[in-house]
């Protein structure tokens, strides 16, 4: 594990292009917005912003060359994209004609973050990418043992990422100096959220971690019956999260014991959000469930047509879901009933990111959509 630090070094600037790309805004700061997958540190998926609740129209659509399994990023006027051809794209929020383009050395399904004009990005070249945004030119890097899936969470000028190594690593966003990395001993898929002095995630051996996120110390472990892939939101009480063992799991996060549990009719590889005393979550039996963060009790669930995959978005008392049928789902929270649907072509993996009336998504075939 080594960090790679280079301070505008004209061999490492990327080329200029225009592509395309989304991603969400959280809090501004010095030096430009800083912003992240689930849309907070805590990963409750709920935009501040207003998402559409009517279906009106498709604003622009941008096309990346190749299958987009990374979730987009809306900040900064763009919308970040990772791709499996190995690029991460900037595209204009507004028009989406692309910006720029930065090339890794393979496939990325992390999810982007931003802070302070960086933008940092996970890629299967084992490493994490720290780039100016204004000139892609790379401020840092750092290289794991291991293919990074999962995406990064940004709190008080520390970057937390995990990798495919088993490792969940705590870095500078300044210069990239690793401060700590707890070893998981197993891949790590989930994203992780942070609440407090601590910070969540789960791994492929079922297991879901508290660790210290100043110490990188483990405070607790929760093991459920199957792999873990979701990543958790976390309130003051508990942390929420599916499981391939097709349940939905509240543990409370100061004892690390179960304080409820759900059975799906599928694997729970789904992300949940937090609203309004609800966890929303899909599951691969093709439903969207809500479940009363008190004490678990069904408040709805809506059938889509094929297994959802994709995290759960909030906003504007609406749930915004993708399924595998091809359709972007808009739900009323308080009910589920169906406020709209919207045909695109492919399936939908990845999580929506909501800003300006519009929700960005993108199709696993590379087409990244701004509907209004």
């Amino acid at each position: 594990m080594s960090v790679t630090r280079s301070f505008f070094n004209p061999s490492l600037v990327k080329s200029l292009v225009l592509l395309g790309v989304a991603s969400m805004g959280l809090s501004g700061c010095v030096g430009g917005t800083t912003a992240m997958f689930r849309a907070d540190p805590s990963h409750t998926a709920v935009y501040d912003a207003s998402g559409p609740t009517e279906l009106n129209t498709l604003d622009w659509k941008f096309s990346a060359p190749d299958k987009t399994y990374s979730s987009p990023l809306v900040a900064n006027g763009k919308v970040y994209l990772g791709c499996n051809d190995k690029y991460l794209y900037a595209v204009d929020q507004k028009t989406g004609q692309m910006k720029w383009r930065y090339k890794t050395g393979g496939n990325i399904e992390s999810t982007p973050a931003t802070s302070k004009g960086i933008v940092f990005i996970g890629s299967w070249d084992k490493t994490l990418y720290a780039i100016k945004d204004e000139n892609q030119s790379l401020v840092w890097k750092y290289r794991t043992k291991g293919p990074i899936s999962s995406s990064p969470v940004i709190v008080d000028d520390v970057i937390y990422f995990a990798s495919e190594d088993g490792n969940l690593y705590a870095a500078s966003t300044e210069n990239g100096f690793r401060k700590w990395s707890f070893d998981a001993g197993a891949p790590i898929y989930s994203s992780p959220a942070v609440q407090g002095d601590y910070i969540f995630f789960g791994t492929l051996k079922g297991q879901l971690f508290a660790v210290n996120r100043h110490t990188g110390q483990e405070y607790w472990r929760f093991q459920t019956n199957g792999k873990i892939h979701s990543s958790p939101a976390v309130d003051a009480n508990n942390v929420y999260f599916g499981s391939d063992d097709k349940r939905v799991y509240a543990v409370n996060i100061h004892t690390g014991q179960q304080f409820w549990v759900k059975k799906t009719a599928g694997p729970v590889l789904s992300s949940p959000a937090l609203y309004d005393g609800n966890v929303y979550i899909g599951s691969k039996d093709g439903y969207v469930y809500a479940y009363d963060v008190s004490d678990g009790t069904r408040e709805w669930e809506y059938r889509t047509e094929s297994a959802i995959f994709a995290p759960v978005v909030v906003a504007s008392d609406t749930v915004y879901v993708g399924s595998t049928d091809y359709h972007m789902y808009a739900l009323d929270a308080d009910d589920g009933k169906l406020q709209w649907k919207y045909k695109v072509d492919g399936k939908i993996y990845t999580s929506a990111a909501i800003d300006d009336k519009h929700i960005y998504f993108n199709s696993v075939t590379g087409s990244l959509f701004a509907v209004k």
